[in-house]
């Protein structure tokens, strides 16, 4: 079997005084989420690389397609497609999640403890369906200390840049903060809150102090 090499291109890059080495950096482009829209614009030699990399590992896996197919049915039966998450109490409120047939992203639930009115504080499909982009990806969902407020990230273009948005339980209302939260690890200290207000996850030129006990962010003016 002839496997398909890159080419090396030696380069050697210096960080805090450290050399690295990388023999595939040029790899890289500049303009990866162009890209990413549109893989026409990746590289010819990459593009090449990749599609002889595929070819060959569809033809290995030739003969075991039926048994995919069939472990994916197996695994697939077993999801249960209606499902709801076990109630957690976190301070004047019960949080819970729920899944549903029709749905793809599901739901975020509450309950004011003494109450038996149940609030949706995040529903993923209805969020899809208003962005109306392509891509889809959710990263970190947060309720403020105080109660009032969701905060949350979407990728609206596979690309890991998370847009954050701010959205006042009591009346609905979202507060777009994007700012390109640019993650390796989607969901990782992408959102967060304190109730001293001290973390500040978005680096632009104007403050606003949403609430004493909630979010501060640094929001566009």
């Amino acid at each position: 079997m002839n496997i398909p090499k890159l080419r090396k291109e030696r380069t050697v890059k210096t960080y805090h005084g450290h050399e690295l080495v990388d023999d595939y950096g040029w790899v890289d482009q500049p303009d990866i989420l162009d890209v990413l829209k549109n893989p026409e614009k990746l590289l010819p030699e990459v593009k090449k690389y990749v599609e002889e990399n595929d070819k060959i590992n569809t033809e290995f896996f030739n003969d075991v397609k039926p048994l995919q197919k069939k472990l994916f049915s197996e695994i697939k039966n077993k999801i249960k497609l209606e499902d709801e998450g076990l109630k957690y109490k976190d301070k004047n409120y019960f949080y819970w999640s729920k899944v549903t047939k029709k749905g793809q992203y599901g739901k975020k639930l509450r309950q004011k403890i003494g109450s038996s009115k149940v609030e949706v504080y995040f529903n993923g499909d209805l969020e899809k369906t208003k962005h109306k982009s392509e891509y889809f990806g959710i990263a970190a969902i947060e309720v403020s200390h105080a109660d009032e407020w969701c905060a949350f990230s979407l990728d609206l273009k596979g690309s890991e840049f998370f847009d954050i948005y701010l959205k006042k339980l009591s009346t609905g209302e979202i507060i777009d903060v994007s700012g390109g939260i640019k993650s390796g690890f989607p969901g990782s200290r992408s959102l967060s809150n304190t109730n001293s207000g001290s973390e500040q996850l978005i680096q632009n030129k104007t403050m606003k102090k949403v609430d004493d006990r909630d979010f501060m962010l640094k929001i566009p003016a």
